[in-house]
């Protein structure tokens, strides 16, 4: 049985170093005498390239696609862009390259826990969207059409990423509903009365839900599922849909949670996955040591749980579960809080919080 794993670290740009280093220090501190974690560092991002003019060096993708995960912390700077005007963005490359089609966003509520939605005391929220991470209207990332009347994107919804994007939502649910954790249902959040992609999109989705009837399978537009996810957002369990609509939803998800602060994702494939907090590199307060790193140390979580329920490693999956449950104390305990949950605890303040609350 594997007992040591390499682990691909991204450092990232602005707040990036400083979130990662607690994060790293966590995990050694939880595989002592268990087993192995061996950090590899792997230049990319909006400083190098400022320095070298690669944004994601090839020694690095290699660095990635040896790894047995990747961890990767906030990338990019709003005055470092590529010559068109778009934006260094390593991750977005490693989705593409590795084809991390699953882009895995968890939101959460728990008493305790900042809110801007009024909930009843002791109700709680806990589901997952997935965004597709490789296609849809990032296809054409970089490469749109621009003429001086008019601008084009393409949207691109296939087969071959479709049908397993929707078998891992199926098999979140039944993983979720046997841990107790949801009912056992999977959302598929299109605009399918709209665009004959998500017309496809929405058909590939109920081929996957035939084969499922222990799971309950629905529909949503996604006009409506913004809605709903402020009005009753315990109504949903796991949901999946295209890459823009998750990418907007998930930033909605994160605001209910309490803010960008406390929201992790993982981009997961056949083969690979990254972990890493759904926030920016928030430039404006880099070197100041007062960033919040919950969403880091919530990633590094989410990845002991993938590793080791992929490596039949049942002390990591526990110990990914610990760091999670360690961030959720602190929060709920409300005495360590950074900036943006409105206390004045420092990055390393709220990551010893973590380590003192662990279980």
């Amino acid at each position: 049985m594997q007992n040591s794993f390499d682990i691909a670290v991204f450092q990232g740009d602005g707040i990036g170093p400083e979130i990662m280093a607690p994060t790293l220090s966590l995990l050694d501190h939880l595989a002592a005498g268990k087993y192995a974690l061996n950090f590899v560092d792997a230049p990319a991002g909006a400083a190098h390239y400022a320095r070298t003019g690669e944004s994601l060096p090839a020694a690095s993708m290699a660095v990635a696609r040896a790894a047995d995960a990747i961890l990767l912390s906030a990338m990019g700077l709003p005055d470092v862009r590529y010559p068109d005007g778009t934006e260094i963005s390593p991750q977005i490359d490693l989705r593409k390259a590795l084809t991390l089609f699953a882009g895995v966003r968890p939101v959460t509520i728990r008493p305790g826990q900042p809110t801007p939605l009024a909930l009843k005391d002791g109700q709680t929220v806990d589901f997952v969207l997935i965004r597709e991470s490789t296609e849809g209207l990032f296809h054409t990332q970089g490469r749109g059409e621009v003429t001086q009347d008019e601008a084009r994107e393409t949207l691109l919804i296939t087969r071959a990423i479709s049908e397993p994007l929707f078998r891992f939502a199926f098999d979140l649910a039944k993983a979720r509903k046997a841990a107790g954790r949801g009912p056992g249902k999977v959302t598929c959040v299109d605009k399918a009365n709209v665009f004959r992609a998500f017309a496809f999109f929405r058909e590939m989705f109920d081929a996957e839900a035939a084969k499922h009837p222990d799971i309950i399978a629905d529909h949503a537009y996604v006009d409506a599922t913004a809605l709903w996810m402020v009005e009753r957002p315990w109504a949903f369990d796991v949901m999946v849909t295209e890459n823009m609509f998750g990418d907007i939803l998930s930033d909605l998800g994160a605001g209910l949670m309490g803010g960008l602060g406390l929201a992790p994702s993982a981009d997961i494939g056949a083969d690979h996955a990254v972990f890493q907090p759904c926030h920016g590199s928030a430039p404006d307060i880099a070197g100041q040591g007062v960033a919040n790193p919950m969403a880091m140390i919530l990633s590094a979580a989410m990845m002991l749980e993938w590793l080791g329920g992929r490596h039949d490693m049942p002390d990591m999956v526990a110990d990914g579960d610990r760091l999670r449950a360690a961030v959720e104390a602190v929060i709920a305990a409300g005495k360590v809080a950074s900036r943006d949950l409105g206390g004045s605890a420092g990055t390393s303040e709220v990551a010893d919080a973590v380590r003192a609350a662990l279980t």
